[in-house]
């Protein structure tokens, strides 16, 4: 099926790629003419696992293509995407003028029948709003529907959650509009929910809420363990094997980041206060992940007294593991806060470092995490890539003035770090 996607950041590019490479033909649209010229040659301009063999083994067969407007995109395809950004605003609701100004280009541009897909994360009610946009704005008699798609990909595996995702949801307004996206998803076989759009607008945002506040929780608890002596893991552990809760998010660290978390908890907050409802809980689970990050700045306080003058390392600039991703970093955020109290940072990152300078002008890199520890009074661990996990510990505590590890992800083992001669403190454990 012709397909098209607006917008190629890490949702509009994956889902283009992914889609052709199921066997669909798709052209992804962007106004930044530079990334274009970029995706043309199969470089994309994110870091994602597999995504680059994906781009360039379909830009070469022809089933994915790139192109710089909007028009081109309601003229390729029988179904267009809508996946550009929804930043949040000072109060937390979603800046929806991309969407708007996309679905006026997309109605100036309609001259026979479209299936304007959503997959952008929005606010209830959204999809209200892109079919009056359209209507208002598009050839009178002009035949559209308008339907959501929300996306569940997480940043590190987008590419595998998007090729064999666990369930597909979309909200549709008609049969057409159901059966047309049944048969674009017929070949991706996975379980497929079809709802009517406002409850599918309200499923990515309730998803993503529940997960924070698993995260949050987990934090909450690893706070408690560290004032009883008690071990987070195994507490979280013996909580995970109750089937009716689940191991997963259940994992106490410096608090969750990221482009979607932060930004999808604060606009399901508000969007409850405009239509009535006080979500309290989800205010206090924004608390406790700033609370997070606080008490880890503590530790490193209580471990080093004085931090103005001394030299850390920092492992992690990212808001995960495998992606490039530094948006809403607790890491960056932690790097930040350090610097502000005077202290001597020099970071590594296995992708992260160049997008993380644009945040930190004059940020201090390395090009290892040896070289980062070399002379420091202390090691940060912020994010918790594999390459952290394998590090040689005898090559570290050499390199370092003072062999302490802070630990905010509780990579490593207490005992081991112990038996290597390290100062080890981590989140939630004795």
């Amino acid at each position: 099926m012709k397909t098209s996607v607006i917008g190629t950041g890490h949702v509009g590019l994956v889902t283009g790629a992914c889609f052709a490479e199921r066997g669909h033909r798709v052209l992804c649209v962007d106004v930044d003419r530079a990334k274009i010229a970029k995706l043309r040659r199969g470089q994309p301009t994110i870091y994602e696992p597999g995504l680059e063999d994906l781009v360039r083994r379909n830009v070469k067969s022809g089933r994915l293509t790139f192109g710089t407007s909007n028009a081109e995109a309601v003229a390729f395809g029988r179904v267009v995407f809508i996946c550009v950004p929804t930043p949040p605003r000072p109060d937390g609701t979603a800046d929806l003028s991309f969407m708007e100004a996309v679905s006026r280009d997309i109605a100036k541009s309609l001259k026979e029948y479209r299936l304007v897909v959503d997959k952008s994360t929005v606010p209830v009610h959204t999809g209200e709003r892109v079919r009056q946009v359209i209507t208002k704005y598009a050839p009178r008699g002009a035949d559209f529907d308008v339907a959501s798609n929300p996306e569940f990909l997480r940043e590190g595996a987008a590419v595998q959650d998007t090729l064999h995702p666990d369930r597909i949801v979309f909200g549709a307004e008609s049969r057409r509009a159901e059966m047309i996206l049944r048969e674009l998803y017929e070949p991706f076989k996975a379980p497929i929910l079809c709802t009517d759009i406002k409850s599918a607008e309200l499923i990515k945002h309730a998803s993503n809420s529940f997960l924070a506040l698993k995260i949050s929780f987990a934090n909450a608890l690893a706070a408690l363990c560290d004032l009883a002596g008690a071990d987070v893991q195994m507490v979280t552990r013996g909580m995970g094997m109750d089937k009716r809760i689940g191991p997963a998010f259940l994992h106490a660290g410096i608090g969750y980041g990221g482009s979607c978390f932060p930004k999808d908890v604060a606009a399901f907050e508000a969007i409850s206060r405009e239509l009535g409802y006080e979500f309290r809980l989800l205010r206090e689970v924004q608390r406790i992940n700033e609370e997070a990050r606080d008490l880890f700045l503590k530790k490193v306080e209580r471990e080093l007294w004085i931090v103005k003058g001394k030299k850390i390392a920092a492992f992690g600039l990212s808001f995960k593991p495998d992606t490039d991703d530094v948006r809403e970093s607790v890491a960056l955020k932690v790097v930040k806060a350090l610097l502000e109290r005077g202290a001597e940072v020099r970071a590594y990152d296995p992708q992260g470092m160049e997008r993380a300078k644009e945040e930190i002008p004059g940020l201090r890199t390395a090009r290892s995490p040896y070289e980062a520890a070399r002379g420091a009074d202390c090691a940060l661990l912020l994010t918790e890539w594999k390459e952290f996990r394998d590090l040689d510990l005898a090559k570290l505590k050499k390199a370092m003035a003072h062999p302490t590890v802070i630990d905010g992800r509780d990579l490593f083992d207490p005992e081991k770090m112990k038996e290597a001669g390290f100062v080890y403190r981590s989140v939630g454990r004795p």
